[in-house]
């Protein structure tokens, strides 16, 4: 785990500011209310000067999360922040807290003794960061696992969306006409030109595009709209039958004024078999 990078969402600026304010949140209502470790009798003095006294030493001593998380944003955005680098600030991050409270406490209380004064500011100062930070990387992480769920939902639907639409490009490749798949029934070549025939309001309609049919073939691979003949491509999705005749093989879309598609011999084996396929 040592060289895994830690996730960027834990040195992002709000992500640092939510730490930085629910930490000196914590920190106060822990000390304030929960007293720990006899905390009420570090300082001789009344619940709401102990309150006064506790607010000021806890907003002090974040600075110093203030000051690390600020040089972990820009560091983080130049270099990479291992676990294991990133484990080992937040001990320093302790040990510097724990630090300036030993101090305070010393500077306030001349005859305490250093290691146990220092013993004590670490304890409590181990509670007071790590508390919060615990419960805010569960909560970040879930916010970020939520938002990268958001994210494939939306591609999913953008992906579906342009499967659900066929777009047709001339040979500039710019971009003349877009069909919902459910209205496109063939294309025809013609001459130096293709035909869309599609469905417009229920009316049988046709768009001229400049390019080949070998072109559109290439653009339409993976899709139901399938080479029949040197002439036509089909959308398959509107196929209702397939006829054999004396003269060939033919598809029946079975809209008025839409006329039998030809099969030639080339694509017959292949487009039947799909088709069979298809519908099954």
């Amino acid at each position: 785990m040592r060289g895994y990078r830690i996730p960027e969402y834990i040195y992002e600026k709000s992500n640092i500011v939510r730490l930085i304010l629910m930490t000196a949140l914590f920190a106060l209502v822990f000390i304030n209310i929960y007293k720990p470790f006899s905390s009420s009798s570090w300082y001789a003095v009344s619940e709401f000067k102990f309150f006064i006294f506790s607010s000021l030493i806890i907003l002090t001593g974040v600075l110093v999360v203030v000051i690390s998380r600020i040089i972990m944003y820009y560091w983080g955005k130049k270099h990479m922040i291992t676990i294991s680098a990133y484990a080992a600030w937040i001990v320093l991050e302790i040990f510097f807290m724990s630090l300036f409270y030993t101090i305070y406490t010393l500077v306030l209380n001349p005859e305490r003794e250093y290691l146990s004064a220092f013993k004590e500011s670490a304890i409590n100062t181990s509670l007071v960061l790590l508390l919060p930070y615990s419960v805010l990387h569960l909560y970040f992480s879930y916010k970020e696992k939520e938002r990268q769920l958001l994210l494939l939902k939306e591609s999913q639907a953008e992906v579906a969306g342009r499967q659900n639409v066929f777009s047709f490009y001339d040979e500039k490749h710019e971009l003349r006409l877009s069909v919902k798949r459910s209205n496109l029934l063939y294309l025809e070549s013609a001459d130096n030109y293709v035909c869309i025939w599609y469905l417009n309001k229920g009316a049988l309609t046709k768009f001229m595009l400049r390019n080949s049919l070998k072109t559109l073939e290439e653009d339409l691979a993976d899709t139901n709209v399938l080479r029949c003949h040197r002439s036509y491509m089909v959308n398959f999705d509107q196929v209702k039958v397939i006829r054999r005749e004396k003269d060939g093989v033919y598809l029946e879309l079975g809209i008025e004024n839409v006329p039998d598609i030809p099969i030639s011999k080339t694509y017959s084996e292949k487009v039947t078999h799909w088709f069979m396929t298809y519908s099954s």
